[in-house]
């Protein structure tokens, strides 16, 4: 398979630098919109067609194969399947944006204590969702976060323009951040994103190269921890976004795009495909 179009040459530089030395590697994606099709039902996810094995060659040769999710780890392991998946014994998946670590080693989840401001809002938040005129919007709990998903309403951008104000004023009085996503608002916990858990997966791997794949707001955050780092000279990088989220500033950030999760597979069969023949 042919090396994927790569628009940058710091790009191609990070993509040289994990096929010649995949041991210090890190190979790191998000789930829904990247390995998983963006689906209205969040627990309808699934990966596509060749998503886990794709992955599973990689982490026969890379040092850590990580799954970064908003979602909580145990969600994720459950609809991905990884569990069963032969060749993903050592996958980690990094959950609620990094404040949960779950390793196929052991089956096990730890976590970063939840502030108390999470269990405010929860108990608030239907009360201000009919204030509001939104009562149908869905609500996803993820025990450490609260994601108020528009996507399934009548006017789903009109609902979200609704929400921002009151949401933005709930996250200031429970001292929680209100993080934007692809017609969803999140209520979450400071000092925890994307960006946060990848710091963290880089330094306990001491990984010199990466990929990271994104596709919405909430991968922002990745790409500018591991641009700062690249940017310092201690990092080679890859950074790969899809469209599956139309999230513009993400898409122009990024060294390789692809239209959908099937083309992170391809992008990811490429690489393993590279470092096979090296």
């Amino acid at each position: 398979m042919s090396t994927p179009v790569i628009q940058t040459d710091i790009g191609r530089e990070g993509w040289e630098a994990i096929v010649a030395d995949p041991a210090t590697a890190v190979v790191s994606t998000d789930f829904d919109g990247v390995l998983s099709p963006l689906v209205e039902d969040p627990a309808r996810s699934r990966p596509v067609e060749g998503a886990l094995d794709a992955l599973a060659r990689l982490a026969r040769s890379v040092n850590q194969v990580a799954i970064v999710t908003g979602r909580p780890a145990l969600v994720v392991t459950e609809l991905s399947g990884v569990t069963a998946h032969a060749g993903l014994e050592r996958l980690v998946v990094l959950g609620h944006y990094g404040l949960e670590r779950w390793e196929a080693s052991t089956g096990k989840v730890t976590s970063d204590p939840v502030p108390p401001g999470v269990t405010t809002a929860r108990d608030r938040l239907p009360g201000l969702l009919r204030e509001v005129g939104v009562p149908d919007a869905f609500v996803e709990d993820k025990d450490s976060s609260l994601a108020v998903h528009t996507r399934r309403l009548d006017d789903p951008v009109g609902a979200l323009e609704l929400l921002r104000g009151p949401l933005t004023a709930l996250a200031d009085e429970t001292e929680l951040r209100l993080e934007p996503g692809n017609l969803v608002l999140e209520l979450r916990p400071p000092g925890i994103d994307k960006g946060v858990a990848l710091r963290r997966l880089i330094a306990s791997t001491g990984a010199r190269a990466i990929l990271y794949a994104g596709d919405d707001l909430g991968d922002l955050a990745a790409f500018r921890a591991i641009q700062e780092q690249r940017d310092a000279g201690l990092l080679r990088a890859v950074l790969l976004a899809t469209r599956s989220s139309n999230a513009t500033e993400l898409i122009d950030a990024a060294d390789i795009v692809v239209d959908d999760p099937s083309g992170v597979v391809t992008v990811l069969t490429a690489l393993s495909d590279a470092i096979s023949a090296r």
